[in-house]
């Protein structure tokens, strides 16, 4: 927010109508990054019907609610959680498997049985 706009808010003594992705992370304690996660898992939904790759704003009005009720912030908490523990998984990948041969094969090539 430009200093301009701080001092104009801290004059009108409210918060703007709309908030953007960062003003409503910093609103719910997370990351702005955390932002589209939770509009993903639709926990959180932006005003009107904006493009993928538009700038989206969220009503503070409820976005003020949803941070005074418990089991929302539970949902958020474990959706957050969940995401990022996948995302992690994804970025290490999964441990090959290595047979009793000792030769490790890559994640989904074949095992060749000898029979």
């Amino acid at each position: 927010m430009r200093d301009d706009q701080h001092r104009f808010l801290m004059l009108l003594g409210q918060l703007p109508a709309r908030l953007t992705a960062e003003q409503a992370a910093w609103v719910l304690n997370c990351q702005a990054h955390d932002v589209p996660v939770l509009v993903g898992a639709r926990l959180l939904k932006p005003l009107g019907n904006p493009a993928h790759n538009s700038v989206k704003y969220f009503a503070t009005m409820e976005v003020l609610e949803l941070a005074k009720d418990r089991t929302w912030l539970t949902k958020i908490t474990n959706a957050l959680g969940q995401h990022w523990k996948a995302k992690n998984r994804r970025k290490k990948g999964v441990a090959p498997f290595v047979p009793k041969d000792g030769q490790a094969r890559p994640v989904g090539s074949p095992v060749q049985l000898h029979g």
